[in-house]
């Protein structure tokens, strides 16, 4: 089992500050447990509470003594939040290890039980974090009294991504296959990259690329969603496709052809719409989702995944329009990033809300009130070219990269316009609607496991 802790930027920023500091910091990070599909555990951060300064009994460089209130009220508020209490503190310095020291040790036993007991969970959980050079470096466990795991992964997610490895795990050596990648973007991004757990939602014209251009990156870890099967008329944009996968469903042509760039891929194909909760559920075990569906109810479950679980999210979109007679008049993409704290695809109104409810009724309910002028109809077969839709997944993946390897310009934006029939492109950013789920205020970051899950509702 695999246990990753996410944190959120702003979270991020404040243990950034943190290990910058000459003194050692400490804080009770509450989080939220998340068991995904698969039998992942994922720690959602909710929140940091720094222990004040009158309540450090004595602190050094390396050494801390703190008073209970130091870190109590903190209890409090987890039990209150229905979170995980994690004893956090620093080892500064620049190059510091992380691993825990003896007294550490005997400070997690001490603390165990009490913030368990205070908390009202079974989980108790200790991190350390240190730094080299800005990077990250920690060590951390969770345990209960039955059984212990180590934190194997710390996911950090906003307008940057950053994917530290805990210290004390051996790290693998990089094929050969990636030296002209390494030589661009260093070894400690292929690493990322490699063990990345990618969803890819919608496995058409725009999806396929994305797919493969990521496998070829070095991309080990991808769940394919689409809940169609390949038409003769998808052989012009559906990499991997040839004729004789005429009928079969568009995530196993996906599949094997990726297996073929890749033998050593783990790819999982799922064939239902994420607008079925269940299926909606496995999403749950993505660092990142990459979504390539053309759907507005699809859309509208990513984004609030993005918030709710913190996964970052990349929803791309192609729109080509002709006039009457085909001349191609407009081609336009999008490539928006969905991390928490910014603006959803609601408040970017880049989802046709009313649409989205037409595509989840029966198609005979549908056509009625549609006739009856009390629902859209939904559009025809919309014109899609490859050379468009290849633009987009290769413009969406390049994303992936630079919030990765922090390449472009600051504050990062997080949506990209490509206008090809006037050969420009714009970057644009967006804060959230006050009161709207995705703003921080609203205190859904985070928030994981609800009832009904994200909080919407869900057909039967």
């Amino acid at each position: 089992m695999t246990c990753t802790l996410v944190i959120p930027e702003h979270l991020a920023k404040q243990l950034h500050d943190a290990v910058a500091a000459d003194l050692e910091s400490g804080a009770v990070l509450l989080a939220r447990a998340v068991t995904a599909p698969s039998g992942e555990l994922r720690l959602l951060a909710r929140s940091l509470h720094w222990v004040p300064d009158d309540a450090y009994i004595l602190r050094e460089t390396d050494e801390l003594q703190i008073a209970s209130e130091g870190y109590v009220p903190a209890l409090a508020a987890a039990e209150a939040d229905d979170s995980v209490a994690m004893w956090l503190h620093t080892h500064p310095g620049n190059s510091a290890c992380p691993k825990p020291s003896r007294h550490d040790e005997i400070v997690d036993t001490e603390l165990a039980d009490v913030f368990r007991l205070r908390s009202g969970t079974e989980w108790y959980g200790a991190v350390v974090l240190a730094h080299h050079e800005g990077s990250v470096r920690f060590c951390g466990h969770i345990e209960s009294e039955t059984e212990r795991f180590d934190i194997d992964r710390i996911w950090l997610t906003g307008r940057r991504f950053t994917l530290a490895h805990n210290w004390l795990h051996t790290q693998a050596a990089l094929p050969d296959i990636f030296d002209r990648n390494i030589r661009a973007f260093g070894g400690d991004i292929q690493r990322v990259v490699s063990d990345l757990r990618v969803a890819v939602v919608g496995c058409g014209g725009t999806g396929s690329a994305v797919a493969e251009q990521l496998v070829r990156l070095g991309a080990r870890h991808l769940t394919l969603f689409d809940s169609d099967v390949l038409s003769a008329s998808n052989l012009t944009r559906v990499y991997g496709s040839y004729p004789s996968d005429v009928g079969r469903p568009k995530v196993d042509v996906l599949a094997d052809h990726l297996r073929r760039i890749a033998p050593d891929i783990n790819a999982t194909t799922v064939n239902s719409k994420i607008t079925v909760e269940a299926t909606a559920r496995t999403l749950l075990d993505a660092d990142i989702i990459f979504g390539c569906t053309d759907d507005n109810a699809g859309r509208l479950v990513l984004s609030r995944i993005a918030s709710y679980f913190l996964t970052p999210v990349i929803d791309c979109g192609v729109l080509l329009s002709s006039a009457p007679g085909g001349l191609l008049e407009g081609i336009d993409g999008r490539v928006t990033l969905l991390a928490p704290g910014t603006a959803c695809l609601i408040c970017r109104r880049r989802v046709d809300t009313s649409r989205a409810a037409a595509e989840l009724m029966e198609p005979e309910e549908r056509r009625r009130l549609a006739d009856e002028g009390y629902a859209p109809g939904l559009p025809g077969v919309e014109p899609a070219v490859v050379a468009f839709t290849t633009q987009v997944a290769a413009a969406a993946v390049g994303e992936l990269l630079e919030r990765l390897v922090h390449y472009g310009p600051e504050p990062a934006p997080t949506e990209l316009l490509i206008r090809a029939h006037e050969r420009e492109s714009s970057a644009n950013d967006q804060l959230p609607n006050e009161r709207h789920y995705c703003h921080p205020d609203a205190n859904k970051l985070g928030l994981g496991m609800t009832e009904p899950f994200l909080e919407q509702t869900w057909q039967v």
